[in-house]
């Protein structure tokens, strides 16, 4: 039987945080749902670093069509989560049916993967991150540790249990090795 992998995100998800992973499961068999406030078109976004820039820059993507609304995930018909980056991470934490999808994974023990921004999403499951390790983009870090999580800077890429984190784009080989490596 193969396994069900969720994505949540919304607007302005970084392209490559929703690409890959999302072909990547793809390529392994995986029945794969984009899960956003609004089934809608999304727009995605890029995110770069320029030396005139003292963060990153962003510029438009591609479109990608979500599968189904917050609403109407039952997240136990799901074997793990993958919360991509971006700016979707700062808007898509205010959905109130957000919340209790993401606790169920924690609760369940079942593989989550962050990356980027996706630390942003996690916030709203504090319970859950206390005492845990976990990397994201460096301007999260704050984010990270009001969670009473501790933020790990010496690497770009931590498994915490079923925790997969990850620093940016980057970063989406090894954090796709080790999320398929839990699922499986």
């Amino acid at each position: 039987m193969s396994k069900k992998v969720l994505i949540v995100t919304g607007d302005a998800v970084e392209a490559l945080e929703i690409y890959y992973p999302y072909y990547r499961c793809l390529e392994e068999g995986f029945e794969t749902v984009i899960a956003s406030p609004s089934k809608k078109l999304l727009n995605t976004v890029i995110h770069d670093f320029e030396p005139h820039s003292e963060t990153y820059t962003e510029k438009p993507a591609y479109r990608l069509e979500s599968h189904v609304a917050f609403s109407e995930v039952n997240p136990s018909d799901y074997d793990a989560l993958i919360i991509p980056g971006g700016r979707a991470p700062e808007y898509i934490r205010l959905n109130e049916y957000l919340k209790p999808i993401v606790a169920h994974f924690f609760e369940t023990n079942k593989p989550v993967a962050s990356i980027c921004h996706g630390s942003q999403v996690l916030a709203l499951v504090r319970e859950h991150l206390q005492g845990r390790e976990l990397t994201a983009y460096q301007a999260c870090r704050p984010d990270v540790e009001a969670c009473g999580a501790t933020y790990v800077s010496s690497s770009t890429l931590h498994v915490h249990g079923n925790l997969v984190s990850g620093h940016a784009w980057p970063d989406l080989p090894s954090f796709m090795r080790e999320f398929i490596k839990l699922l499986r």
